[in-house]
């Protein structure tokens, strides 16, 4: 008898149109992407009202794609899962409503998703998950730092105070005049750079895990000020190696700093900031030192995916946790446990 059990992941929290099927919650059997980045470029970031309606072209689409690439049909799936928050509250929608519709028409379980945990997650598709282990999550919203004792459960140590880091990249980017999305763009100039401005970091208090990027984003913001009144001209390769090492020196000496605190057997990145190349290298380097293994996904895992979803989805369904079609989009859906 097949012991195997495949989920149905459906993620259309921003501007990503989403399906996958995962083989027990460890293995992707079809992921399909509709990626809005090309329209949504000329507007210099995402317009909810453009991703809501192309989410509508998409989705059933990305859905019958992973179908027909797993080669499956829907009574070969355990369950639905789908991202349930946070996001946009109208891109939620278009994938929690298709999710719904899904389910119902085939008797299957709907589980909603918490998209960071679909993030952390993304990392079971590539190495087994050791706990106690302590994940770095660094997306466009999101800074925290959390540990985890077992499958489902999530304590917060620590979390960014104002800006995220990936908010800090995408305001900076747009300061220097790079197209969307600024994040990449502003890790290639570090990368090529052979010199950075000192920008300041932000410690915050001695024992705190907390993080703060409003600051350092106002200190270049202040920097090209003060250069262009004086008539100069700005080095960006320079202000993008500056900024990017202040955000990277802080995220890795918190990171290891609260490794070794919370005596974790890994430390594992989740989200798009994680598929920046410098951070990479910093805490490659860092946890080496200190025989803490490092995992982080390829780069196409760290981006928005329904592969992350799915494999959350799994560990979800495997300890019962179930939606209903009251289901709703939540946009500021906070991370909490499913395993207490």
């Amino acid at each position: 008898m097949d012991k195997n059990h495949y989920i149905l992941g459906i993620e259309t929290s921003c501007d990503e149109t989403a399906a996958s099927i995962v083989k027990n919650g460890t293995e992707i059997i079809s992921s399909i992407v509709s990626s809005q980045i090309q329209q949504q470029k000329q507007f210099g970031g995402v317009v909810p009202e453009i991703a809501s309606r192309l989410h509508v072209e998409q989705i059933t689409l990305v859905i019958q794609e992973a179908l027909n690439e797993a080669k499956l049909v829907p009574s070969d799936l355990e369950a639905v899962t789908v991202t349930e928050g946070p996001g946009l509250v109208g891109a939620l929608l278009i994938g929690i409503n298709a999710a719904k519709a899904f389910a119902f028409a085939n008797q299957l379980p709907l589980i909603g998703v918490h998209h960071i945990a679909g993030h952390v997650y993304a990392n079971q598709l590539i190495h087994e998950m050791e706990f106690p282990l302590l994940a770095l999550i660094v997306s466009g919203g999101h800074t925290e730092l959390v540990v985890m004792k077992s499958h489902g459960s999530f304590e917060l140590i620590g979390e960014t105070r104002d800006d995220a880091a990936g908010e800090a990249y995408d305001k900076v980017a747009r300061v220097l005049g790079l197209p969307y999305p600024g994040g990449p763009q502003v890790d290639q100039l570090a990368l090529a750079s052979d010199e950075s401005i000192d920008f300041p970091r932000a410690w915050l208090e001695k024992d705190s895990y907390d993080f703060s990027f409003s600051g350092l984003k106002s200190s270049v913001i202040n920097y090209k000020h003060n250069i262009e009144q004086k008539g100069g001209k700005i080095n960006h390769n320079h202000v993008a190696a500056g900024f990017q090492q202040s955000v990277i020196d802080v995220l890795t000496v918190k990171t290891v700093k609260a490794a070794k605190e919370y005596d974790v057997k890994q430390v594992i990145a989740a989200g798009g900031v994680a598929a920046n190349q410098g951070l990479r290298k910093s805490l490659t380097t860092a946890l080496e030192k200190e025989g803490i293994p490092f995992y982080v996904p390829p780069i196409s895992l760290c981006t928005d995916n329904a592969a992350m979803i799915a494999a959350a989805g799994y560990e979800m369904w495997k300890s019962g946790v179930r939606s209903d079609l009251s289901m709703n989009g939540r946009p500021g859906m906070p991370l909490k446990s499913w395993n207490y």
